[in-house]
């Protein structure tokens, strides 16, 4: 309740600022530059940049430091409180890495509550998660030779699921029921699967290809297959020379996935990546599915359900995700959501001793201030930046950025941003595609953001003459594609000669 409060206030205050300053006004704000002006040349071509009439309307805060100082190069509505998108994630992993540190890794356990007689478990197995959103369909294919090898090959008891390492609040609170349908807004579970190596924890890959003729039903495959969730193909092929209509959702609240519209004979394929409802079952499905395809029987009927692992109950083998560093890197290059929802409920489990997204959020808010950040002007809702209600300014985003620096994990955090025009998609990330062939290629290092009128990129960028500059960027309000300007300063710093 308090933090609806703040956001309230918080709301007004821009509103009124808002209403108080006109368009242009926005871009004539003034500006400061360094102590001796040598960055005046930057400064008045920013000033410049920010006249671009696609900002009319809109609210563009941008912060620029030198980063060996901190001191602060150019301000412009560098204290208002903007909604940053995804440039929260800057927040949640420099909370997980210095919280949980660069080498740890999520654990999944396997336990049962009986023995193994011969060939024989009698007793429940229970399939523990404990965050890692990293599992794949030939993880479980591997927990399940594992378990083979241990001799076991038929099951008396029910299989059980254990997702208790954190609360059973499966979306942040600002989630839409439009977002929760996609993979960028799947529910956050202790135990979930995911696809493939992007690592989309809790959603399914739909894929739609054409009948062999106009007026055949479609084909429909699932990565990974799975009967968890229902497919309800509506959808027909049609005439090469008609329109591509498909679509492809989920009925909220359940796992029947629909597809409707039209697919022209030997057109290209339509994919979607669905979340599923209720992740945990789904693990634990594909989990099942694995026995099975080894030969692992039970003996008479068995349920499958979720509950808690028995604290005497023997462990039959552990699992552990990649490191902490190297899980940064589809987190923060793909701006993956689910990661940032995870690791923020995972530092509360660790530090707070609660899985929990308040435990969590208080977490990072104590990080942020350690790194010299104001908290008292920020307001932290999610670990991904989904959330229309976070707020942050500019010079918090920068001065996150500056304290970074000193970090025994900077470097990994550091190689963790999306490179400009760097065209491997686990190097470029996000930004692979914007700036190429300017001097901010390969230099600049920074984390976009993209809401509906949101747009932010905050990191890193090296002058001509060797310096090394901070910056935030984030523009709120928009109606027009703003990323041309986030770039154009961008290379402007890239560019500059302030030395």
């Amino acid at each position: 309740m308090a933090r609806n409060k703040v956001f309230k206030v918080a709301a007004f205050l821009i509103l009124a600022g808002v209403l108080a300053i006109s368009p242009m006004q926005f871009t004539d704000h003034e500006t400061t530059a360094g102590a001796d002006d040598k960055y005046a040349p930057l400064v008045n071509e920013i000033n410049q940049i920010l006249q671009d009439e696609r900002l009319d309307g809109a609210l563009a805060g941008v912060s620029i430091r030198q980063a060996n100082s901190g001191e602060k190069i150019y301000d412009h509505f560098g204290d208002a409180r903007l909604v940053p998108a995804s440039n929260m994630k800057l927040f949640t992993a420099a909370a997980a890495f210095e919280t949980l540190g660069e080498d740890y890794r999520f654990t999944t356990e396997i336990h049962t509550d009986g023995t193994v007689k011969g060939r024989m478990l009698k007793g429940n197995l229970y399939l523990k998660g404990k965050g890692d959103p990293t599992l794949l369909q030939e993880d479980f294919e591997q927990f399940a030779l594992e378990l083979k090898s241990q001799g076991i090959q038929k099951i008396k008891g029910d299989l059980i699921g254990d997702d208790t390492w954190y609360d059973n609040v499966r979306l942040s609170e600002d989630i839409t029921w439009q977002d929760e349908v996609y993979y960028y807004g799947a529910q956050v579970s202790a135990l979930t699967a995911s696809p493939n190596e992007d690592y989309d924890a809790g959603s399914v890959i739909v894929e739609v290809n054409p009948g062999d003729q106009a007026g055949a039903e479609p084909t429909v495959s699932l990565t990974p297959q799975t009967d968890y969730v229902t497919i309800v193909n509506r959808a027909k092929t049609v005439a090469a020379d008609q329109p591509k209509t498909v679509s492809i959702s989920r009925e909220h609240g359940t796992n029947q996935i629909v597809i409707d519209g039209d697919i022209p004979f030997e057109g290209s394929r339509t994919r979607e990546w669905i979340a599923v409802d209720e992740p945990s079952g789904y693990a634990l499905d594909l989990f099942e599915n694995a026995l099975l395809a080894q030969g692992i029987e039970w003996a008479g009927k068995h349920k499958m359900k979720m509950g808690a692992t028995p604290a005497d109950s023997t462990l039959l083998l552990e699992h552990e995700s990649m490191t902490l560093a190297e899980f940064s890197i589809p987190f923060m290059k793909l701006s993956n959501n689910g990661h940032g929802e995870v690791l923020t409920k995972e530092m509360g489990r660790i530090v707070q001793g609660e899985g929990s997204w308040e435990a969590g959020l208080e977490v990072m808010g104590n990080v942020a201030g350690a790194l010299g950040v104001n908290t008292d002007t920020i307001l932290l809702r999610d670990g991904s930046g989904m959330s229309h209600v976070n707020l942050i300014p500019v010079n918090e985003v920068s001065q996150l950025l500056f304290g970074v620096q000193n970090k025994s994990w900077f470097d990994s955090y550091s190689n963790a941003l999306p490179v400009a025009g760097a065209e491997e998609r686990f190097v470029g990330g996000t930004l692979r595609n914007r700036m190429k062939e300017t001097a901010a290629q390969q230099n600049v290092r920074a984390k976009t953001g993209t809401l509906t009128a949101v747009s932010a990129l905050s990191g890193y960028a090296t002058t001509k003459a060797g310096k090394l500059l901070i910056f935030s960027i984030i523009i709120n309000n928009d109606l027009a594609l703003v990323t041309p300007i986030e770039d154009a300063i961008a290379t402007a710093i890239a560019e500059s000669g302030g030395e």
